[in-house]
């Protein structure tokens, strides 16, 4: 048993060098996947559960036309651009995001964002598990709520969601098609169910009104777009685990386009409906009413909105730990799995408080990556120069700190007004322009801080 686990818990990078996700070099021309079957794994990875959570919040706070619909589009379109910037560098360079944050903030400097968005992706794995615990025992506070159902329910799902990544991209392909297809048909009734609830078009719009009139802390436009972006920004920093996998670079746009303006925009409009009419995003709560064959049709849908969420959070994470703490990949599926259960348990009614924090600390890390690659780089890069890092670069890990200070004291009110700014692309700007400004710095005196110090080495861009 012991040398099993001994052989378990051992790296190999060969053995994950070869392997279909190949954590620890950049993707081989044989292991990028066709087309079909990402843009499919695109559209799984879309229908989030996280979209109609954050289109309940948004149908609380904003009149639903145009407020919601604009603020929803709004923060999606800002995070597809963020998304298409980060998932080219993926196309072009192969390289996971650990291997491009190892590039830009060194061989021990990459440790702070892999595990800053490791520990946020636990955290959000958490927030799914609970979910998918609450879809089949109710909420806590509904007269019908049965803790046993959700504890054990809850476990399954996380116990669900490891084994499902433990086997790769390959294992979220197979779950995303009946997914989707069966997300999508529970999602257009949800949808007609709560608007002929309301007695039509004009009666929904004249509820929403009356839903935000009553509302004693509503939404203002920046604060609700700034939590579209909070619900997906760590999804669009991380696009190149899944657009390195792309062999036409029209795919890695359509991957962050096909996630963000279709299939997020589609659930929050979709929550924000169930929100104003029925109260919760949460379609499986009123659809409950609707007959067995139709609650147990909603409740299906919601648990593989769920699994897909599940997948897609737990395979971020590993593949950035594994790549950087040269781990097995299957060792740190289990350890971020099991993380993730247990996290899961507690911390589900704290979603909003969770999003609001991940658009202020998370944006800033890639900020240092997209002006590395394609103004100090200038889009020059070889895998040739992942082997010769420094232990860590001095302006990226400036850049995030001041970055993530912005941010955090725009959402603070301090300096600037949260009503007045997006604090989440305000912390993305200022990582980018701090970088610059310390890494030219840096080079004007004599230092090349994204290289292992070799006199004859000259820094990209002189």
């Amino acid at each position: 048993m012991m040398n099993w686990l001994k052989t378990w818990w051992t790296y190999d990078p060969e053995t994950e060098k070869a392997s279909a996700d190949n954590p620890v070099t950049p993707l081989s021309d044989s292991q990028r996947r066709g087309t079909g079957p990402l843009l499919t794994l695109a559209f799984g990875w879309g229908f989030l559960v996280t979209g109609l959570i954050t289109g309940g919040i948004l149908g609380s706070g904003l009149v639903f036309w145009p407020d919601v619909v604009v603020a929803s589009f709004a923060g999606n379109f800002a995070n597809f651009v963020i998304g298409a910037v980060v998932g080219y560098i993926g196309f072009r360079t192969a390289c996971n995001s650990g291997l491009l944050y190892k590039l830009v903030y060194g061989r021990i400097g990459s440790y702070i964002p892999v595990l800053i968005i490791a520990l946020l992706l636990i955290g959000w794995q958490g927030i799914v598990v609970g979910a998918f615990g609450t879809a089949w025992a109710g909420f806590p506070d509904s007269p019908d709520y049965n803790p046993v159902v959700f504890y054990s329910v809850a476990i399954f799902g996380g116990i669900l969601f490891t084994w499902t990544t433990y086997f790769g991209v390959k294992g979220l392909e197979y779950v995303s098609i009946p997914a989707v297809a069966v997300l999508v048909i529970v999602g257009l009734y949800a949808g007609w169910l709560n608007v002929d609830k309301a007695g039509g078009w004009s009666g929904f719009l004249n509820m929403s009104a009356l839903v935000v009139a009553d509302n004693e802390n509503p939404l203002t436009m920046l604060r609700a777009v700034n939590a579209v972006i909070g619900s997906w920004i760590v999804g669009a920093i991380v696009m190149a685990e899944y657009t390195r996998f792309a062999r036409k670079a029209w795919v890695a746009i359509a991957i962050p386009f096909i996630v963000l303006i279709i299939a997020q925009w589609f659930l929050q409009v979709v929550g924000a409906l169930g929100g104003v009419v029925s109260g919760t995003f949460d379609f499986t709560t009123y659809l409950r009413a609707e007959g067995a064959f139709i609650m147990y049709t909603g409740i299906v849908g919601m648990s593989l909105a769920l699994w897909t969420t599940g997948d897609a959070n737990l395979y971020l994470p590993v593949i950035q730990t594994s790549s950087v703490f040269k781990r097995p990949q299957h060792a740190m599926t289990v350890i971020c799995g099991v993380l993730g259960t247990i996290v899961g348990l507690n911390i589900y009614q704290y979603f909003f408080t969770w999003i609001e924090l991940l658009a202020s600390i998370v944006p800033p890390l890639i900020g240092p990556v997209i002006v590395h690659y394609y103004i100090v780089l200038r889009r020059r890069f070889n895998a040739g120069m992942l082997d010769d890092l420094p232990v860590w670069n001095p302006a990226a890990i400036i850049a995030y700190v001041v970055g993530a200070g912005a941010a955090v004291m725009n959402m603070n009110n301090i300096v600037f007004s949260a009503d007045a700014t997006v604090p989440a692309l305000l912390g993305l700007i200022v990582s980018m322009v701090t970088y610059l400004a310390v890494y030219y710095l840096a080079v004007a005196a004599g230092l090349h801080p994204d290289q292992a110090q070799h006199p004859s080495i000259e820094a990209p861009g002189n």
